[in-house]
């Protein structure tokens, strides 16, 4: 599966829209870009495999592997890019700003149905991000 993000930068934060085969998946907010600054930039664009991922904090999540030069970078719910990402992206349902959604909980279970159920299939799933 490939699922593409499309991005719109902003100085408060970085916007998007997740589609996968042309169908939208739902919106994503991050963090600026500030050039892969660990913990207050959104990370580079490019694409990047993803995998089921377990915490304590997240409990069942999505991360996004072999980013260059960061770790732990995940798909988890948040409403407001500045104030609860440190370089992961947010799927939210609606925009309402520049890093900022709405209804993100709701976006992630459903993107990580979409995943798991690839992932579970056995098959790859990718995620490629430009602007």
């Amino acid at each position: 599966m490939e699922l593409e993000l499309i991005r719109h930068y902003f100085p408060d934060g970085t916007n998007g829209l997740l589609t996968v085969g042309g169908r939208k998946v739902c919106n994503t907010i991050e963090l600026p870009w500030r050039d892969n600054l660990r913990s207050v930039s959104c990370i580079p664009e490019g694409r990047y495999p993803l995998r089921k991922r377990y915490s304590e904090r997240f409990k069942w999540h999505i991360e996004i592997e072999d980013v260059p030069g960061r770790s732990a970078i995940l798909f988890h719910p948040a409403n407001y890019a500045l104030g609860e990402l440190r370089g992961c992206i947010a799927p939210v349902l609606e925009l309402s700003g520049a890093g900022k959604g709405l209804y993100s909980v709701k976006a992630f279970e459903q993107l990580k149905r979409l995943v798991y159920k690839t992932i579970d299939l056995k098959e790859e799933v990718y995620l490629t991000i430009k602007s």
